[in-house]
């Protein structure tokens, strides 16, 4: 059986926007702590810790020319100035199970800026204390 796997159907949601223009690599998704950690003794016994962070990254990767740098601009400075940029974050895949959400996040900074003789890509990093991420498969 073939299976397809088609970025459009990935919507990216952050608050009440859905976010657009996206560039190659539409976004990357990274839990800030493995879930258990090994911890072997001098005998060779073995511990199995686990770990309740439950913090992460996800990094939206937007083309310069995207009309979501504009709302993300906002919501940015608008969270630096009244502390209001703490939104819900959702990325589901459309054509399949993968599911990564957070009830509260906020944009880390303002991305660095390229200016050249080609359009460059915007990385917007967004934080979060509890991301939950189901990586599916597709139909």
């Amino acid at each position: 059986m073939i299976r397809t796997f088609d970025p459009k159907e990935v919507s990216v949601i952050f608050g009440p926007y859905i976010i657009t223009g996206f560039s190659e690599t539409k976004c990357s998704v990274s839990r800030a702590e493995d879930a258990f950690s090994l911890v072997v003794g001098c005998d060779g016994e073995s511990t199995r810790v686990r770990n309740y962070n439950r913090s992460g990254t996800v990094t939206l990767n937007l083309q310069q020319s995207s009309p979501s740098n504009d709302v993300l601009s906002g919501i940015a400075l608008a969270d630096e100035t009244t502390n209001a940029g703490l939104m819900p974050l959702l990325i589901k895949d459309n054509n399949g199970s993968t599911l990564i959400e957070a009830t509260t996040a906020y944009i880390q900074k303002i991305p660095d800026a390229d200016f050249g003789k080609d359009a460059s890509e915007r990385a917007w990093t967004i934080m979060t204390d509890n991301l939950v991420v189901f990586l599916g498969g597709n139909e």
